[in-house]
């Protein structure tokens, strides 16, 4: 029991770090995405992907070992996790410290991943809505409203002012 404890306390540290990455990728993506960096903003999403590819793979090693404790407890059938492994460690303190540190280091990089991803999908939206407006705003330089003249059968011609705004005739 006591090697399956150090294997989760490792894979615990290692998924930490993992997140310690992501936090980092979203603060260099945050500056792409304020400073319009799009092949920069790129390849941090790429590099994002592996580092989630290697936390899966190691979420799966984690729920793996939790499946191997609840055999070697006879809790066979009950999806053991962290917390109640640290519960049942009562009578051996240093491991049950050591586990709730992991534990509790891990969360808490993991909530700080997600407090950046929440501003960067902020900005992103921001981004998106002034991409919308510039083009929204070109799109109506490049035309010209219609004037109020019709053909003899009473339908409008569809007619457009000249470019400059001003009607020059009267």
């Amino acid at each position: 029991m006591a090697s399956l404890v150090e294997e989760l306390l490792d894979v615990l540290q290692q998924e930490k770090s993992g997140y310690d990455k992501l936090c980092d990728y979203a603060l260099t993506k945050r500056d792409s995405i304020v400073h319009n960096k799009l092949a920069e903003l790129e390849s941090i999403t790429n590099a994002e992907q592996e580092v989630s590819s290697d936390l899966k793979n190691l979420e799966n090693r984690r729920t793996g070992l939790l499946k191997d404790m609840s055999v070697v407890l006879g809790k066979d059938g009950q999806d053991l996790t962290v917390t109640s492994v640290i519960n049942l460690l009562k009578s051996q303190p240093k491991e049950q410290e050591d586990l709730t540190k992991a534990r509790d280091a891990l969360v808490a990089s993991a909530n700080e991943m997600q407090f950046r991803n929440q501003q960067n999908t902020i900005l992103l939206n921001q981004a998106m809505e002034m991409v919308e407006f510039d083009l929204t705003l070109y799109k109506s330089l490049k035309q010209a409203p219609e004037t109020a003249n019709y053909d003899r059968h009473a339908e409008n011609t569809g007619d457009l002012l000249g470019g400059s705004g001003f009607d020059a005739k009267q």
